[in-house]
């Protein structure tokens, strides 16, 4: 079952070159690459191709423009829109048109503050098309962080919309835009902005400029035709907080990003055209630019642009919902998005009414998928769900089950097998490599595969210090271990190994254990500062529908981590409260959590998907007081 896998994973180790070399002809190139690999120029040197040509021309070309090439289901707003290749290419068109009469060419940057709507698709593709380099900021980020990401990427173009819809929320833009521009230092030569009819805003002076408008004056003038780019220009950069509080600029480059791309939709997700997929993530977010826009684009499939939430847009079945309405045949989500609606509808109604059409399995990823998570969907749904691992730095899937190529072997708790082009080592402190079983510094040997990250923008001095620590190997930054059947373990970020009276003890083990008790909606393990013990873990509960008032769940959780993990656990407070803390993607801010339990000052961060949360626990947990 599995022996597809383990000969595509064992080529593309052996094989490098002539693997990628394959993989490559999915994508059309105006130049062919002249080798696979350079240690100077990464993948495909000497190529040249368009990214935006790749996703739509090309399938236009083919006779296929009558297809589907997206799905808008807006349940906030009560819409849902199909648009097709032709149509796709035209509306894309028109906006290089505009980006175009405002002088944007080549190697010039545009930033994107949009929601989740057909425009903020049409811009990144435009983009791509003039060979500009976009830089979605996620429609919503607080004006500091938006002046920060302008300083660093200098801009001449900030698309933007008059507003987003956060569940019942209607959050205008236009005074943060203002807000960010006056607080950075590089002035922006023009502001578009697209009207929504939910919340208009008020145009400033000569350098703002209506969408609408502008596509007015531009609707003469000719399509820009796709720029010849070579494999190595970048085709967008993606911010990721840092630990200094500076952002990362993850610049991706054309050639890799399209190839592995391709490869995954194909390997993977088993995705081809016609096919439907559903990735329920946002466009400001890595996930949402490789498998919302680029990756279902590039193989031709329907992808779907989802504008709400998992749960209160209008109730826990609108995913179910939306699954079964437009075929979608693979779904990939993150865990906290399942925990969310578990905790609205832990008997899964909604689903059992729905049910879950066409789809032939769920991929999650974004966070630790613990194993009862997994376990309920997988009972309530009758689908795989397969718990898959990467970071913004590489772009796609670094680890998981490759369901299209056969491979359906996956064990709760593990984010599945190396994926073909990834080598993986489990490190000690001294860059050894550690048995089968032992926990360690996940390390990936370089060179990273195609569509990972060559650098950082302005700061390739600090992508460098992540290959400092362990010579030939990426250091992930994240803790784990590979068993002994070879399933990759991701067990949280390095610094959720805390000492304890100097034992070593993973708290994303201890969440696992947490998770699996009764009445558990989501939980969130920390270590805090402790005068005896050096570190202590300390957990905070969010109760399941039906058990907030369940005076026993703080000592069974307990209990359980005490039975699964000896005394030396330490594990003595849990804190049972109605939500944590977590950016809008829906990763816990672990950190935040540390800060408040150590009595340090702490923020309430820009990336934070309910302000009101991490008051509420500071009062929890120093005040004792019902959150």
């Amino acid at each position: 079952m599995s022996e597809a896998y383990t000969q595509a994973w064992q080529s593309s180790i052996a094989n490098r070159d002539a693997f990628w070399g394959e993989a490559a002809t999915a994508i059309d190139w105006t130049v062919q690459p002249s080798a696979t690999f350079s240690d100077a120029q990464g993948w495909f040197p000497g190529g040249a191709l368009n990214t935006c040509a790749n996703c739509l021309d090309r399938h236009v070309a083919a006779g296929r423009g009558d297809a589907v090439a997206l799905i808008y289901d807006s349940p906030v707003t009560d819409t849902v829109r199909r648009i097709t290749y032709s149509e796709l290419l035209e509306e894309t068109g028109r906006v290089a048109a505009m980006l175009s009469a405002l002088g944007v060419s080549k190697g010039d940057r545009v930033i994107l503050y949009m929601p989740m709507i057909p425009e903020t698709v049409f811009a990144m593709l435009a983009c791509a098309r003039l060979g500009a380099i976009h830089s979605v900021v996620f429609g919503g980020f607080a004006p500091l962080e938006l002046a920060k990401r302008i300083d660093d990427a200098t801009p001449k173009v900030l698309l933007t919309a008059s507003c987003g819809i956060e569940g019942s929320r209607t959050l205008a833009y236009k005074p943060m835009v203002n807000e960010a521009l006056t607080l950075a230092h590089h002035q922006v030569e023009r502001v578009v902005l697209f009207q929504r009819d939910q919340l208009r805003a008020d145009m400033g002076g000569p350098r703002d400029l209506d969408w609408d408008t502008l596509r007015a004056a531009t609707a003469t003038d000719p399509v820009p035709a796709p720029a010849a780019l070579a494999s190595d220009d970048p085709l967008y950069i993606l911010y990721t907080s840092g630990t200094t509080g500076t952002p990362k600029g993850v610049v991706r480059e054309n050639g890799g990003h399209a190839v592995a791309l391709a490869w995954s939709m194909t390997n993977i997700y088993g995705i081809g055209a016609g096919d439907v997929f559903w990735a329920a993530s946002d466009v400001g977010w890595v996930v949402g630019h490789s498998y919302i826009v680029y990756a279902p684009l590039l193989v031709g499939a329907t992808t779907v642009l989802f504008e709400g939430k998992p749960v209160g847009t209008p109730d826990p079945g609108t995913f179910w919902r939306v699954i079964a309405r437009h075929g979608v045949k693979t779904f990939f989500t993150a865990p906290t998005a399942i925990r969310a609606i578990r905790k609205e509808d832990p008997d899964a109604a909604f689903l059992a009414e729905i049910g879950t059409g066409q789809c032939q399995a769920v991929f999650l990823a974004g966070e630790r998928a613990d194993p009862d998570t997994i376990g309920w969907l997988e009972d309530k749904s009758g689908l795989p769900v397969i718990d898959h691992w990467w970071q913004t730095e590489l772009g796609w899937p670094a680890t998981a089950s490759c369901f299209a190529l056969g491979d359906l072997r996956r064990k709760r708790g593990s984010a599945g097998f190396p994926v073909p082009g990834y080598a993986f080592a489990i490190l000690d402190e001294a860059g050894h490599p550690l048995p089968a079983g032992q926990s360690g510094s996940v390390a990936i040997k370089t060179p990273l595969a195609p569509g990972a990250f060559r650098t950082l923008w302005n700061n390739h001095a600090g992508y460098a210090k992540n290959f400092a620590t362990f010579d030939g190997y990426y250091e992930t930054g994240d803790a784990g271990f590979v068993d002994d059947e070879g399933f990759v373990h991701i067990m949280g970020r390095t610094d959720d190994i805390i000492n304890v009276a100097g034992h070593r003890l993973s708290t994303g083990q201890m969440e696992q254990i947490v998770a699996a008790t009764d009445g558990v909606a989501e939980c969130a393990v920390i270590g805090a500062d402790d005068a005896i013990k050096g570190m202590v873990p300390i957990a905070f509960v969010v109760p399941r529908a039906g058990f907030e008032a369940d005076d026993t769940l703080e000592r069974r959780v307990i209990a359980a981590v005490r039975a699964e993990l000896g005394a030396v656990a330490a594990l003595k407070t849990a804190y049972i409260a109605k939500g944590l803390p977590k950016t809008r993607s829906g990763k816990i801010l672990r950190n935040l959590l540390r800060k408040i339990v150590n009595g340090e000052e702490w923020v309430t961060p820009p990336t934070i998907d309910d302000p009101a949360v991490p008051g509420a626990l500071h009062a929890l947990v120093h005040h004792h007081a019902p959150v």
